[in-house]
């Protein structure tokens, strides 16, 4: 079967698959109580979705724009005078990727501390004791490990096939609305939850006309009313735009050209154009292609 794997003699005692907040720090926390442990990692950086695609780039926008946002809008009111202000999009965005390579690295180095191993590739069960893993590098190998530890993470949703595909470029999920070039005049955010509001927060600040659609009556449903009433008002504040009971139907990936979107509405259909969407419709866990099957796991439909 294709290339032959080479197999590391090393009996580990704890395998980690995942190498974000659960899988690193259990991986740290085991070899510190004296295990043999390896972490296996396809990203090719550790810290996960949250540090890499997620919270921490977040935040590091938010800080940032609100920091913008409040020079704009609040300085005046307590005296401070200053002359026009604008924002240096591609210096934003170096310092967000300067904050996660830092701590990137630093996950890294505490793996060296505490001697855990760190291989760099897409594994995959082989048996209850071996891990088959793909190389980033194009090797194959195989580890052996007594116990394993199963933290991949989740993934964003995605909308049934041929709605709207996403490209990361004009159709994205919160992985290429971090990695945007420029601000776009428009920006269309399906779902008002969390990170979705997020990101649509963060470029409304810089001056996109921000529309949410929402499902639900309100914003972030799993929170307390009271807040997320407030929470709302804040954002209508900054300048955006809520569609609530709503729905995307369908839409047209138009590239450099835009995006058209039908939108299902308490008062019937509506069109809408906008030059990108970001699609923010929760998150699913993260287990396919891990052979689940050849350690006797099955994964339910959510998996």
């Amino acid at each position: 079967m294709g290339m032959r794997c080479f197999s590391t003699n090393v009996q580990y005692d704890v395998a980690v698959i995942g190498g974000g907040p659960g899988g690193y720090v259990a991986a740290i926390k085991a070899a510190q109580r004296g295990l043999k442990v390896v972490c296996i990692e396809k990203r090719g950086t550790l810290g996960g979705t949250c540090l890499n695609v997620g919270c921490i780039p977040s935040k590091a926008l938010l800080n940032s724009t609100h920091k913008f946002h409040d020079a704009q809008h609040g300085f005046a009111e307590i005296g401070i005078e200053t002359g026009p202000i604008s924002m240096n999009f591609t210096k934003l965005m170096q310092t967000k990727d300067k904050a996660v390579t830092g701590l990137t690295s630093g996950i890294e180095f505490l793996f060296k501390k505490n001697k855990v191993d760190y291989v760099k590739g897409w594994g995959k069960f082989d048996s209850p004791t071996t891990i088959a893993v793909d190389g980033n590098d194009g090797k194959k190998s195989i580890i052996n490990a007594k116990h394993t530890i199963i933290a991949t993470g989740s993934e964003p949703n995605s909308l049934p096939k041929g709605v709207l595909d996403i490209d990361e470029k004009y159709v994205m999920t919160s992985t290429g609305a971090l990695a945007l070039t420029e601000v776009p005049k428009r920006m269309v955010v399906i779902g008002g939850g969390v990170i979705g509001l997020e990101m649509g927060s963060v470029y409304a600040r810089l001056g996109t006309k921000v529309t949410v659609v929402q499902g639900s009556d309100r914003l972030c449903p799993s929170l307390d009313a009271e807040i997320t009433i407030q929470f709302q008002k804040i954002l209508k504040k900054q300048g955006m735009t809520f569609m609530m009971d709503s729905k995307l139907k369908s839409g047209v990936n138009n590239k450099e050209k835009g995006c058209s979107l039908v939108i299902t509405t308490p008062k019937g259909e509506e069109t809408i154009e906008t030059d990108c969407v970001l699609l923010s419709i929760g998150r699913k866990p993260f287990t396919e292609g891990l052979q689940l099957d050849k350690v006797g796991l099955t994964a339910n439909k959510h998996g």
